[in-house]
């Protein structure tokens, strides 16, 4: 896929642009979390059976997982902020259709509405980094990627104390409330950006992306119901790695596909979202394991016999030391790269489910592990957005965004059903009610554990590390994007983009067109007129370029496919002179 932009550019954000696009992710977040506090009462508040009810948290999570991609490459197409808005407004009908209704269909109807709000979090990251300038951006994603795990940290004691003190429909009117007021913020305060991607919305590879997710994730969070080796859950699995299958081959013949199968088979975006599955996984279980384990009765021998508010309060720090961790792994990220701080969350993740072994006698243990596992998670989270975005074109960032949020949820799915299946295999039936053991909660730690063990691997094959001697540019604005790129392979053209009298003109259009006819690269001019488009592979190309008040121009050059930019400086109006 290539990209374009309009005519004009976008403008640079102003200060509350980032805490607006966090609170609409900490709210979209909130979506997950929203029923924990009231799960075991669901079967009887929908007057339904426990695994009816379950369809109220399943049918959340697969609408999360279809819309993520989708919306992020409607935000490629048609803006980013555009389809912000329109995920909020849906999240916003869906909780107002749960609000009031306690029809266990009209319930899921309302809940897979609320789902398709997880598209905001790739859209926030892709306005970010189109608007901000190199040095806010990589603090600003980190605040966002970190969001999914802040509002899911700081939505249990609030839906605890809600669900305890009132009907427990009043969640709902509260969440459509902040639906609102962040839809009321991004309009006040987010501008659109004016990054496009070229091409025509892929509805087929949609509709294929969407049967597959389905059929996939599906088995995974109803496999403990139906049974893991039954015919139900077998079939949708092959079924899925069929559809799955035939919709990859589709997208690889598709011009502007859904998905660009081929970026995504970059070492730096393959490994950033396999990691990220694991960081989904490893997030999950703490949220769990504490809860149960803080409000189970003190009569067990090892239930710490909490209410649901206070339980609630002790976990809030995972949140909340994500939020704090966002500036800290900027400060870390610009001195030693995204992908050393993606290692040291995961280590700090490790230390944290390993302590958490022996932290579960006291409820201000589960505080400790609370405030480890946010630190580590944070700089985890933080981390994929910036490898991502530094991986693809501007013009791909909210879809690839949109696949990475999508790897998260489909390792929280994972974790959900594993420890899921771990804590009622191991769980003790006293009078009719299976009640989760110790050993149960020990083995989810040393699953979050190996998972964790398998993410580090996976990072240590992301390439690059530590900055060798220089600053590590970061993509702030669809011009830094392709400067970074260029910079990074050290192969394409480069000068500057003059006017008829010498002086240096800032965001011209810079495009690069192969000898098909084809857009081959894009980027704006930086304020000293200076200009970089890497090449995807040798050969004849036009560098053209334009401004508002300037005459176009098209050049022919040719580039051997060495490592050596070949300098080009473009006079607007005039003639091409040599760099």
């Amino acid at each position: 896929m290539t990209q374009t932009t309009t005519e004009r550019p976008a403008g640079r954000a102003s200060g509350t642009v980032v805490p607006v696009l966090a609170f609409a992710g900490i709210v979209v977040a909130v979506m997950q979390t929203l029923l924990v506090p009231v799960i075991k009462d669901l079967p009887q508040l929908l007057d339904t059976t426990p695994g009816n009810a379950t369809w109220v948290l399943t049918s959340t999570l697969l609408s999360g997982a279809v819309a993520t991609p989708i919306m992020g490459r409607l935000g490629d197409l048609h803006g980013k902020r555009r389809m912000l808005i329109v995920s909020l407004a849906v999240m916003v009908a869906g909780a107002l259709v749960s609000a009031l209704t306690s029809d266990l269909l009209l319930m899921i109807a309302g809940r897979t509405l609320q789902g398709f709000a997880m598209g905001a979090i790739p859209l926030g990251i892709g306005l970010m980094r189109d608007m901000l300038p190199r040095e806010r951006l990589g603090s600003a994603m980190a605040l966002m990627s970190s969001s999914i795990g802040v509002g899911g940290g700081l939505a249990l004691p609030a839906a605890a104390l809600v669900a305890q003190h009132s009907d427990w429909h009043s969640l709902y009117y509260g969440a459509a409330g902040l639906g609102v007021l962040a839809i009321v913020l991004t309009l006040l305060a987010v501008p659109e950006s004016s990054v496009r991607a070229e091409g025509s919305f892929d509805l087929p590879g949609a509709l294929g992306l969407s049967a597959g997710l389905v059929l996939f994730l599906l088995p995974i969070t109803k496999g403990s119901d139906w049974g893991w080796a039954s015919g139900t859950t077998l079939g949708l699995f092959g079924a899925s790695a069929v559809v799955l299958a035939l919709w990859g081959v589709m997208e690889l013949r598709v011009k502007a596909p859904l998905v660009d199968l081929r970026t995504t088979a970059r070492p730096a975006v393959l490994f950033t979202n396999l990691a990220s599955i694991m960081v989904g996984v490893s997030f999950y279980v703490v949220s769990l394991v504490l809860p149960q384990l803080l409000q189970l009765p003190e009569s067990t021998g090892y239930g710490l016999g909490q209410s649901m508010v206070v339980a609630g309060l002790l976990v809030a720090p995972l949140g909340l030391t994500m939020m704090v961790t966002a500036p800290v792994y900027a400060r870390l990220s610009a001195r030693y790269g995204p992908k050393v701080t993606l290692i040291l969350g995961l280590l700090i993740i490790a230390i944290g489910y390993g302590a958490g072994l022996g932290l579960m006698s006291a409820a201000w243990q589960s505080l400790v592990i609370s405030v480890l596992l946010g630190a580590g998670i944070g700089l985890a989270y933080s981390s994929l957005p910036a490898l991502i975005v530094g991986a693809v074109p501007a013009s791909e960032t909210g879809a690839a965004n949109g696949l990475n949020t999508l790897m998260r949820s489909i390792g929280t799915s994972v974790s959900s059903a594993v420890i899921g299946m771990v804590l009622a295999d191991t769980a003790d039936h006293v009078g009719g009610v299976a009640v989760p053991t110790m050993h149960g909660f020990r083995v989810s730690f040393l699953i979050a554990t190996a998972a964790v063990a398998v993410g580090l691997v996976l990072a240590l094959f992301l390439p690059g590390g530590r900055p060798s001697g220089k600053p590590q540019l970061r993509a702030g604005s669809e011009e830094d994007a392709n400067l970074e790129h260029a910079e990074a392979v050290l192969r394409g053209f480069s000068g500057r983009v003059l006017d008829a009298d010498g002086a240096p003109v800032a965001r011209a259009q810079v495009t690069l067109i192969d000898h098909r006819g084809r857009q081959a690269g894009a980027t704006l001019s930086a304020e000293d007129g200076g200009y970089a488009l890497a090449v995807p592979a040798p050969g004849a190309y036009v560098v053209a370029a334009r401004a508002r008040g300037h005459g176009p121009l098209a050049s022919a050059a040719t580039h051997a496919g060495d490592d050596r930019p070949v300098g080009l400086d473009l006079s607007l109006p005039g003639e091409t002179v040599p760099a």
